[in-house]
């Protein structure tokens, strides 16, 4: 499966790759997230709880940066297993841009699954991965706004959705991008 996107973020470049490289501000941006850990300088550790049509699971997966080109570009890898549920593995690449005052977020994002979740049906999981991406960048957009406005909250928690709940990345991750198309795949 193929996700591709890009998003006008409400914060310079600098920000923007601070807050995607901030393990807080991802857990706090995507539902259902348990943790999301440093493991190295560029890897994480994530669980993360997740419902995609009938299948719910707890995916525990890993993440880590490649081809790094700070403040502009990624690729972010990863692979997850949530037990019976299934697994999922895949990269992301994510791209910054200067656009004025904001920065242009494009991503890419590859993956496949198999268990359960491969049997639910592509455009289920394609319907439930746009969804945990706009969701995820609804509270990233959301957080870096507070951030700028004074006496606003730091840290903006997506809440859970009813019918289905962000994974990743995502990806991610974050990742994010990736992060959360990864979380979705496992």
């Amino acid at each position: 499966m193929e996700l591709q996107g890009e998003r006008l973020i409400p914060a310079s470049v600098d920000t923007t790759w601070a807050a995607l490289n901030d393990a807080e501000v991802l857990k706090s941006c995507i539902a259902g997230c348990e943790s999301l850990e440093r493991t190295g300088a560029d890897s994480l550790t994530a669980v993360v709880a997740v419902k995609v049509g009938p299948v719910s699971a707890r995916f525990k997966g890993n993440l880590v940066m490649t081809n790094v080109q700070a403040p502009h570009s990624y690729t972010i890898n990863f692979d997850g297993q949530g037990g019976v549920a299934g697994f999922g593995k895949g990269s992301a690449d994510v791209a910054l841009s200067a656009e004025g005052a904001q920065t242009r977020l494009k991503y890419a994002a590859r993956a496949t699954v198999g268990g359960k979740m491969a049997q639910i049906g592509s455009r289920l999981i394609d319907a439930a991965a746009g969804k945990i991406t706009d969701d995820f960048f609804k509270a990233f957009e959301a957080h870096l706004q507070a951030l700028a406005t004074p006496g606003a909250p730091a840290v903006v928690v997506a809440e859970p959705d009813t019918g289905v709940r962000k994974l990743w990345w995502l990806i991610g991750a974050l990742i994010v991008l990736a992060i959360v198309y990864f979380l979705i795949r496992k």
